[in-house]
């Protein structure tokens, strides 16, 4: 699978970009703030989700433009082209406020929202704010963890947003000093629905990385990725590790009943999967990886990347995922850069990566195709016809 043709539209700092492409891997070169990393974020939305950023739909628009964005793909499949566009125009949102999620058609069919790209596409991203994922908040974590079981379970995502209403009515009854039973009962029986759901596709996907990881270290064990520990700090999860999921999930029904006046006084629910915590170790040193060096932990999780691709690339019947890496060069010597492009090149990923310096990329040029970046832009002047 493969982007044969790129069209972005007033996106970002691009007002109109236009890229033709083979299957190998393309390297974006070019100074700073040139506009590299929008293209991969633009990339991103032709995956289900927000994207490698996160942003609300309506930042992604260009400064000066009208308010809305496109983005459009030729995708190259097996099964022939696949035509995928998407994008944001507040003028046609109708009741829909500014930034509150974005059109998508595939083959010029209008679709309900972006979860069909799940089907379609698998991307697995490694950019610069993810550098600090092992020392930041255990949020980062979480939310790098439910990517990567978003990647093989659609309606994680979904189940994920069942329980985060669910939980912010219940804390609003808290809050509010409601004591009567059953107005609490439905939410906390979803939560403990959706809950023990969303465990238990964390720990299936923890133990097929964790198989990967194995095969990877059995396979090269003088990899400069050194192979990662990984395990789960949370009620559910430990305790779906013990117990069948249906009594694992009517006995979080009966502690969050008993936990509300200690909830009520925390002012928040303070058990249950969005507490969970990803323990990451370094392997063959057998330390957190919270306290190796910066060096170290930058490929420690180039390592769990490459995993995931290949995990992906597995269950996909040998389909690679694309490999969108921004300033993967950043904290990477020679010898691990040149391990990196040897990896892309044997999965078989059209891999995106960019860099300010395009010699930084001397071991993979002969195989990828180099495109530079600079302030005035790239690719020529097509539109991104979405609507």
């Amino acid at each position: 699978m493969w982007i044969s043709r790129l069209v972005l539209t007033d996106f970002r700092n691009h007002a109109r970009l236009s890229l033709e492409l083979d299957r190998r891997p393309v390297v974006l070169a070019g100074p700073n703030g040139a506009g590299k990393t929008n293209v991969l974020e633009a990339v991103s939305l032709l995956a289900a989700g927000q994207g490698l950023r996160r942003v609300p739909y309506d930042e992604l628009a260009r400064h000066g433009g009208n308010g809305g964005w496109a983005v459009a793909a030729t995708l190259q499949t097996e099964s022939g082209p696949v035509e995928i566009g998407t994008g944001h125009d507040p003028m046609r949102s109708g009741s829909q406020r500014p930034g509150q999620g974005r059109s998508v058609r595939v083959n010029g069919e209008p679709q309900t929202g972006s979860g069909v790209l799940a089907d379609l596409v698998e991307m697995v991203w490694l950019v610069p704010a993810m550098d600090g994922l092992f020392t930041g908040p255990g949020g980062d974590r979480r939310r790098f963890l439910d990517r990567l079981v978003l990647c093989f379970d659609p309606g994680h995502g979904t189940r994920y947003g069942q329980l985060e209403r669910a939980m912010r009515q219940r804390n609003r009854l808290l809050e509010d000093g409601v004591r009567e039973p059953a107005r609490f009962h439905g939410l906390e029986q979803i939560m403990a629905e959706t809950g023990v759901a969303i465990a238990a596709a964390r720990v299936a996907t923890l133990a097929g990385l964790a198989a990967t990881i194995e095969a990877r270290r059995a396979r090269a064990s003088d990899s400069p990725f050194p192979w990662a520990t990984l395990a789960l700090e949370g009620t559910l999860e430990g305790d779906l590790a013990m117990r069948p999921a249906v009594e694992v999930e009517d006995d979080y029904v009966r502690r969050l009943a008993a936990s509300r006046e200690r909830d009520r006084a925390a002012g928040r629910t303070l058990e249950g999967p969005h507490r969970t915590d990803l323990v990451v170790g370094h392997g063959p040193k057998g330390m957190p990886a919270s306290a190796s060096s910066t060096g170290e932990q930058k490929a420690l999780l180039v390592g769990l990347v490459l995993a995931h691709a290949e995990l992906l690339a597995a269950r996909r019947s040998g389909e690679a995922p694309f490999l969108l890496l921004d300033e993967i060069a950043a904290h990477l010597d020679s010898r691990r850069r040149a391990a990196l492009f040897r990896e892309i090149t044997r999965l078989g990923s059209q891999a995106w990566m960019t860099g300010t310096d395009v010699d930084a990329f001397s071991a993979i040029l002969n195989d990828a195709q180099s495109i530079p970046v600079t302030e005035g832009g790239i690719g020529g002047h097509a539109t991104a016809t979405l609507w």
